[in-house]
């Protein structure tokens, strides 16, 4: 480096992107914060009464609302963007801003990057909060209301019971549960092999728990070969397992391990693969089925909204901002109402649980296509 010469300078968003950048994330921070607030105080009036009537801690009430408040990010993202690129674009159509930048030879593509680009942002950070932080919260907040409903860290226990091991490899099923929570009836265990679903299969009648070992009285051992026909088969008069790395009896046997809402993409994948090679259907898999799609589906949704927030805001900008916020309003009612209809439909097993998953995202895509054509023209 010669003597006296300045460092180089920082890179800096180009002046366009930086003032577009501040016409949007104020309106982005105020829908995100109140779409949330909206959010907390529905659950808080549902959680009121536990309060009021039935004696709950206070404390113990607002750790399952705080809790609870991350469930409601991957729909704050779309509405977020929705509303401050309407808000945004809206401010620069009705002060001919944009008209003044497309006169002076600024494609309105160049306009239109930053929002794009921001849209994809809000799409990742969307897409990492649903899959690893929500699910997170969601077992807390059901562990924190299952205190609340019965003051009691015991968690209820769940029938027909499936978890996966994905340190070992092993799928537990467990058919009923006696009240003890020790004693379990109708106990399978899967072994998953490397050339076939299943390698080897451990059932019994009964088992029990003891510390961190599912202990099998009884039990049949079936062995398979890679073509699916039986290899061999004996009877073992007590047979140990051992639980999931690092859980204790209570929480392999609760039911917020089971919730799909608890389960990032990997986990439920697998655990949905399973109930279909094992002929576990109907609505409860369709659920999970729904559950999976959604977690790539809803974030997406954020960058759908900024696409089709463009061309509304450019057509419908001059008319105020009162119909910014109208339309965002109508076109997230519109989103969660087909999105609602479309999952009634998959639960009945009437369309495909991954396509009404992302039917809301095809039908808005299409919109915005038509409206940025007809901008276009």
């Amino acid at each position: 480096m010669f003597v006296g010469s300045s460092p180089p300078p920082r890179w800096r968003l180009p002046i366009l992107d930086m003032y577009i950048l501040r016409e949007m994330w104020p309106p982005f921070a105020f829908a995100f914060a109140t779409f949330l607030l909206f959010w907390f105080v529905q659950i808080l009036y549902l959680a009121a009464d536990y309060v009021v009537n039935k004696g709950a801690p206070f404390f113990v009430v607002m750790r399952f609302l705080v809790f609870r408040i991350p469930q409601g990010t991957p729909m704050a993202f779309p509405f977020a963007c929705l509303f401050a690129t309407l808000m945004a674009f809206g401010r620069l159509m009705a002060d001919n801003e944009i008209n003044a930048l497309r006169t002076s030879g600024v494609p309105f593509l160049r306009i239109v990057r930053l929002p794009i680009l921001a849209g994809l942002v809000a799409f990742g950070a969307s897409y990492m909060i649903n899959e690893h932080l929500v699910p997170l919260a969601t077992d807390l907040s059901t562990r924190t209301f299952y205190q609340m409903v019965y003051k009691a860290q015991s968690l209820p226990i769940e029938p027909n019971l499936f978890r996966q091991d994905p340190t070992t490899g092993y799928t537990f099923y467990v058919g009923s549960v006696d009240d003890d929570h020790r004693t379990m009836h109708t106990v399978q265990i899967f072994k998953r092999g490397r050339t076939a679903p299943f390698q080897e299969v451990i059932a019994a009648k009964t088992a029990r728990l003891d510390g961190a070992l599912l202990v099998l009285l009884d039990a049949e051992v079936i062995t398979f070969k890679p073509d699916g026909s039986l290899e061999a088969q004996s009877r073992s008069k007590e047979e140990d397992i051992a639980l999931p790395l690092g859980e204790s009896a209570e929480n392999f046997l609760s039911t917020a391990y089971n919730d799909p809402y608890t389960m990032d993409s990997k986990r439920l994948a697998e655990d949905i693969k399973f109930r279909k090679q094992t002929g576990q259907g109907g609505a409860d898999l369709s659920l999970r089925e729904i559950t999976l799609a959604q977690k790539l589906a809803y974030p997406f949704a954020s960058f759908i909204a900024v696409m089709i927030a463009l061309p509304l805001a450019v057509r419908f900008g001059k008319r105020g901002r009162a119909l910014g916020i109208a339309l965002s309003i109508v076109l997230m009612f519109v989103y969660w109402t087909v999105g609602s209809l479309a999952g009634a439909f998959a639960h009945n097993n009437l369309i495909n649980p991954y396509f009404a998953a992302w039917f809301p995202n095809i039908l808005m895509a299409l919109g915005a296509g038509i409206l940025i054509y007809l901008e276009d023209r």
